[in-house]
């Protein structure tokens, strides 16, 4: 039995998240699919994390054991050849049957995309939030720079959220612009990503900070503000949850150590 580590990207305007749900079209709903066409082998993979509804990723870490024979370097273009045109899977390599793609991970990194230009981007439609209007940029990196470090929570997770704890890290969040004609694709402010990478992201966590920062940036709200808000503990306290669209895992890191075999 060998236990495989591969990497899918996706564009997921078409599906119902990453993880199987009982309405079925679910990414990992296609890829165990294509594992079976491919081996005859019903398996169970493991996710780096779950995605919500219309969300993207970049680059997706899963895991699966086989028995299945076939070289690591043939994995992924026999996989492809199965899958829909919006999901293929870049890498393959086997890695201890200790490892677990989600339990084993580091650091994961979500960008979120705002087009700030006064018309949205056809051919980016389905990935960036459009947001006419002008933004306070530097009040929303100041705004960014309270969240990073050790917090609970609470009030930028969905009221739904099981997990036990609501305490994460956060290591990095910053805020980036492109100006450019052809990043913009008309006028106004560019195109504006927003970076976080951390632990561990709760669910709609990522989108309910990028809710709040829109409305920093508007002027609602001080970047003083988010200090208040995390000791609130209260997602009423937040702003509202940003559409999914604007949202991608960007990468999940590992140790290297726990990837040898």
């Amino acid at each position: 039995m060998r236990n495989l580590l591969m990497t899918v990207s996706y564009d997921g305007t078409n599906y119902y998240g990453f993880q199987t749900q009982p309405g079925g079209n679910t990414v990992q709903d296609h890829l165990e699919a294509a594992i079976f066409g491919l081996t005859g082998e019903r398996v169970k993979i493991h996710g780096s994390g779950r995605t919500d509804a219309g969300v993207h990723a970049r680059q997706q870490p899963f895991n699966f054991p086989t028995a299945a024979k076939i070289p690591v370097e043939r994995w992924c273009l026999a996989l492809n050849s199965r899958l829909p045109s919006d999901i293929r899977v870049t890498s393959a390599r086997e890695v201890p049957l200790s490892f677990h793609s989600r339990r084993s991970a580091k650091r994961k990194t979500y960008r979120y995309t705002i087009n700030g230009n006064r018309f949205p981007d056809v051919f980016q439609r389905n990935y960036q939030l459009h947001h006419y209007g002008r933004l306070d940029i530097e009040a929303m990196r100041l705004g960014l720079a309270f969240l990073v470090g050790t917090h609970d929570y609470t009030s930028f997770a969905s009221r739904h959220s099981t997990q036990p704890s609501h305490v994460r890290t956060i290591y990095d969040a910053r805020l980036e612009t492109e100006t450019s004609p052809d990043a913009s694709g008309s006028d106004g402010q560019g195109v504006i990503h927003l970076y976080f990478t951390g632990n561990g992201f709760l669910q709609h966590m990522v989108r309910i900070i990028v809710g709040t920062m829109l409305e920093i940036g508007e002027g609602k709200r001080k970047p003083e503000d988010i200090p208040l808000i995390l000791e609130a503990r209260n997602r009423e306290a937040a702003g509202p949850t940003a559409e999914s669209k604007g949202l991608m895992l960007w990468s999940v890191e590992y140790d290297e150590t726990a990837l040898r075999l």
